[in-house]
This record gives C-alpha cells, sequence and structure tokens, in this order.
C-alpha cells in the first residue's frame, strides 16, 4: 500500500466540526491516492476516555460516510509496546525520572527573559530540575522525560517532508532548536503508561502509515515525532497539516463546544454533505 493515512480521535468527548474535516479530508486523500484510510482510538488517559464517546465516534464517523478496515487500533491495548520503546529509550541513557509538578517548574522556570522562549510544542519548556535522577529512582508518582541534549548528541541529518498548506517543503531538524524550544519533553505522563508523543510514532510506524493528516496546530510537535523516530529505529512519514477550524471569535473548536458537535447538527437534520460544505470540503 503506498498511501496509508489515519484518524485518531480521542474518545473523551463528542466529535466536532473540527474532527469531521480532519476525518473527512485524510480519508478523502487517501481515496484519492488509492491508498487505505484507518482509524485509531487514543485512549491512553483512561481517567477520561468513556465507552460511549467510542461508540459516538464509530457512529458519526460511518454517518459521514468514512469507512475503515477493522478491527480499530486501541491504544490501551498497546502499553506493553510502548514500555518496550521507552525501556529502549532508557537503554540508550537518555530518560529520566521527573517528579515535578506544574507550580514547581513555572517556579524553577523563573521570570521571563527576552527571547527566551517559555513554552514549546510540549508545554512550558522544562528546566532541567530533576535531570540528574537516575530511573532506578522513578516512584509511581514520577514522570519520565527524555534528556533531549543527550538525545540530539551527534544527531544525523534528519528531515521531514511537509505538503500541508502553510508549510510545504522539507523541513530540517536543527539540535540547537531542539533543545531551546523544545526540551525534556515527557514520555510517559502519571497513571497513563505512556504520552502522546510517544505512543503516535509507535502506532503510526506499526500501522504502516505513510502520510500523517492533522491540524496544524500539531506542526511543532513533528519535530519531537521525527526525533524519536530516528532514535526507535522507526521510519518517518510524510506529514499533511491542514487548517483548523475555528468558531466565529476566531478560536480553535474544542470538545466542550457541544455546539458544533457532529450530533447535534444530526439532530438538527443536518447532511454528510451539508457538514463538507460547513467545514469546505
Amino acid at each position: 500500500m503506498s498511501f496509508v493515512t489515519r484518524f485518531a480521535p480521542s474518545p473523551t468527548g463528542p466529535l466536532h466540526l473540527g474532527h469531521a474535516y480532519s476525518a473527512v479530508l485524510a480519508h478523502d486523500m487517501a481515496q484519492a491516492a488509492k491508498g487505505q484510510f484507518l482509524l485509531r482510538i487514543e485512549d491512553i488517559d483512561q481517567s477520561r476516555a468513556r465507552p460511549e464517546w467510542e461508540a459516538q465516534i464509530y457512529d458519526d464517523l460511518h454517518w459521514l460516510g468514512l469507512t475503515w478496515p477493522m478491527p480499530v487500533m486501541r491504544q490501551s491495548d498497546r502499553l506493553l509496546l510502548y514500555h518496550a520503546a521507552l525501556d529502549q529509550l532508557t537503554d540508550m541513557g537518555l530518560t529520566y525520572p521527573c517528579r515535578c509538578n506544574r507550580s514547581d517548574i513555572e517556579i524553577a522556570a523563573g521570570a521571563p527573559q527576552d527571547g527566551v522562549p517559555q513554552f514549546g510544542p510540549d508545554g512550558r519548556i522544562y528546566p532541567g530540575t530533576c535531570r540528574t535522577r537516575a530511573m532506578s529512582d522513578a516512584g509511581p508518582k514520577d514522570v519520565i522525560r527524555l534528556n533531549i541534549t543527550k538525545a540530539v548528541t551527534a544527531l544525523p541529518a534528519l528531515s521531514f517532508c511537509e505538503t500541508g498548506p502553510h508549510h510545504q517543503g522539507t523541513h530540517a531538524l536543527n539540535a540547537d532548536a531542539l533543545v531551546e524550544t523544545v526540551g525534556d519533553i515527557i514520555l510517559v505522563r502519571r497513571q497513563m503508561g505512556s504520552s502522546y508523543h510517544l505512543s503516535v510514532v509507535i502506532d503510526d510506524a506499526d500501522q504502516h502509515i505513510t502520510h500523517v493528516v492533522r491540524g496544524e496546530d500539531l506542526f511543532d510537535a513533528t519535530q519531537i515525532h521525527v526525533l524519536l523516530q530516528h532514535l526507535l529505529g522507526l521510519p518517518t512519514p510524510k506529514y499533511h497539516h491542514h487548517r483548523l477550524i475555528r468558531d466565529n471569535h476566531g478560536k480553535r473548536l474544542a470538545k466542550r463546544d457541544d455546539a458544533r458537535a457532529i450530533a447535534t447538527y444530526r439532530a438538527d437534520g443536518k447532511t454528510p454533505d451539508d457538514i463538507r460544505k460547513m467545514v469546505g470540503l
């Protein structure tokens, strides 16, 4: 299969117009290329995932006219694979446990300095408070972080191809930029067994995804994923970061915005073609 893409929602609330745009776009691109569209359920956050929301995802996507092969990949079934990848990074000396909470990180980061970024694609850039801790010291309340400085040592020339509307072209990774603007990302979150960054690169590789179609809000995170792909010996797909669907005030839609939930439009008598027109497809 030369073109394989996916839609990977979390079952933590209703799908809205932004989800519809991303799913339909990925599905249409796969069909146009005579490829395959896959569905993945990103449910590693079991504290928020609900079976009724997962059922609603299937119902809404089928109503939109999308199809995909079964069975569907579910992240909650794959924790052992994520643990194995973490062990691989640990054996390379690239991980450490961190006990800091958000307040600790904010205090340690200190006052903002002109020209020094405070936030990156993984949130506030971690100041490295726990970087000297050994993995043997890890406890159940710790997160596990990637030592980005060590990870980019002797980094080869890495890049990714972007086909989206705002960042088209080849983008090279920069070791200094990864250290300064990304920092020590979280690989495993508390009580979750993984994180988005770690699980997504493993899942994309295992599903043989060749083209990742997702929102432009994740463009800056792609450098993290390409680095992890390199460290774990995984292939790098092509990326297509599409525009975001926003509300009347220009704010990106969120799952709490029930007024723009697909189910709400369905109940109001809208058709799948209406949804396509509403999102500009």
